[in-house]
């Protein structure tokens, strides 16, 4: 390599610079889910060798368990959404056109988003009820608001995605389905 030259590829397969900050967006997703994940089977394993061992349960496991749920499932989601795994019956898509297909699936992710649209709203307002209210959780007083943002925060990522995916066709055949 010459000086001054990079090993980043160019030209039209150069990756642009909004599709690294999408990887890398998404990477950060899955790197949480799986810490949070782990989290959760080490809080596990702690609580029931304290509980049925030792006969000490956790103080707070439950707490931190619902609060921990939430963040891997609402980070999760755009994950899904963009590699779009979630279930799909297609049973009648043999019998349909690529063009009624493909109408078909824009319909689906615009409903899709509004949807997801509408429910971050509202997760948001409440979010909003939450902090101002300084709930907190019974045995730990962890502060709920934190959570009830993350989960805005997903739900809007995850109706972008949707809104992007209107652009994107899928495969003829993406392995995708379960039907």
């Amino acid at each position: 390599m010459n000086a001054g030259e990079t090993s980043a590829p160019a030209g039209p397969g150069a990756a642009t610079p909004a599709a690294r900050v999408r990887v890398a967006l998404l990477t950060g997703l899955g790197f949480v889910a799986a810490i949070v994940l782990f989290v959760l089977m080490m809080l596990t394993t702690v609580d029931v060798i304290g509980r049925y061992v030792l006969n000490r349960p956790l103080p707070g496991a439950f707490e931190i368990t619902e609060m921990a749920l939430a963040a891997l499932i609402y980070c999760g989601l755009p994950l899904v959404s963009q590699r779009r795994e979630h279930i799909v019956i297609d049973t009648f898509d043999h019998f349909m056109s690529r063009t009624v297909r493909r109408a078909c699936d824009m319909t689906a992710e615009v409903l899709c988003s509004a949807t997801l649209f509408g429910l971050a709203w509202l997760v948001f307002r409440r979010a909003s009820r939450v902090l101002s209210y300084g709930d907190t959780t019974t045995v730990l007083r962890l502060p709920l608001a934190p959570v009830a943002y993350l989960m805005a925060g997903m739900l809007l990522a995850t109706a972008v995605i949707h809104l992007a995916l209107i652009l994107v066709p899928h495969g003829e055949d993406d392995g995708k389905s379960i039907v």
